[in-house]
């Protein structure tokens, strides 16, 4: 049953690139009174801790999340989802041997940049105060997806870049703590704007050498996708099952 579940799990991961683009046509679906589902996206700068680097490493993030309301107070959430694109890394790591003469001697003179990609899944739980500040914490769990060390070096004004895939040198699973604060701006169907970190517990490489651990800080805007179509469904809903139950309700009341 467990490896089942696992398996399932990883397909899903796997398939979350085309899931964006199914929630965007079926996300008035997905949402209802206690669930809220949108996409969310940003910027991120990595770093790996513990690692020779210089810099934090910039990149794009997207993915699309799950605010799953209690119904005994609605303040409270689990607020999960998938971090469908995630890079991490670090830049300017130290130049090493390719093992090649010709390779060596093209990037002698240039640098290395660590790219990691991962699928990632928080899961968080989320408390909303009244004045629609929100704050966040809870485990997040990474899938790894590719890795690889981009050398690069500028020859006669052009840029020559080299990449080496290390993904046998590197965790599948990665797995940290995550926490963040944030503003619902016009709560109900209004934009999530979030700062969160992202602790790395569980070595980046493989090996017997030093441990090294992801670091990440994610500045991101949520959309709630659907939410408004959903509620006007629902109110149509209502309205209509009005119509129906005041008639019978007038035709069965006594007369004086």
């Amino acid at each position: 049953m467990k490896k089942t579940f696992l398996i399932l799990f990883l397909f899903s991961l796997t398939q979350a690139k085309s899931q964006v683009l199914i929630s965007l046509i079926f996300g008035d679906k997905l949402n209802s009174p206690f669930l809220e589902f949108g996409l969310e996206g940003g910027v991120n700068f990595s770093d790996i801790y513990d690692m020779e680097a210089d810099g934090a490493n910039p990149g794009f993030n997207l993915g699309f999340y799950f605010d799953i309301r209690s119904k005994q107070n609605p303040a409270w959430m689990i607020n999960t989802g998938v971090i469908v694109k995630s890079p991490m890394g670090a830049r300017h790591i130290p130049l090493y041997s390719l093992e090649n003469e010709d390779l060596d001697n093209t990037f002698a003179a240039g640098r290395v940049n660590r790219e990691l990609r991962y699928f990632n899944v928080p899961i968080l739980i989320k408390h909303q105060f009244k004045s629609n500040i929100y704050v966040k914490a809870g485990p997040q769990f990474g899938l790894l997806a590719k890795a690889f060390d981009s050398f690069k070096a500028e020859i006669d004004d052009n840029d020559v870049i080299y990449r080496k895939n290390i993904r046998d040198q590197v965790r599948v699973i990665d797995a940290g703590v995550a926490f963040g604060t944030g503003y619902h701006i016009n709560a109900g169907n209004g934009i999530n704007i979030t700062v969160q970190y992202y602790y790395g517990l569980v070595p980046v490489m493989k090996g017997d050498g030093p441990n090294v651990y992801n670091r990440s800080l994610y500045l991101t805007a949520g959309i709630p996708i659907g939410k408004g179509k959903a509620a006007q469904r629902r109110a149509e809903k209502e309205a209509e099952l009005n119509r129906i139950i005041l008639p019978e309700e007038e035709t069965t009341k006594p007369k004086n």
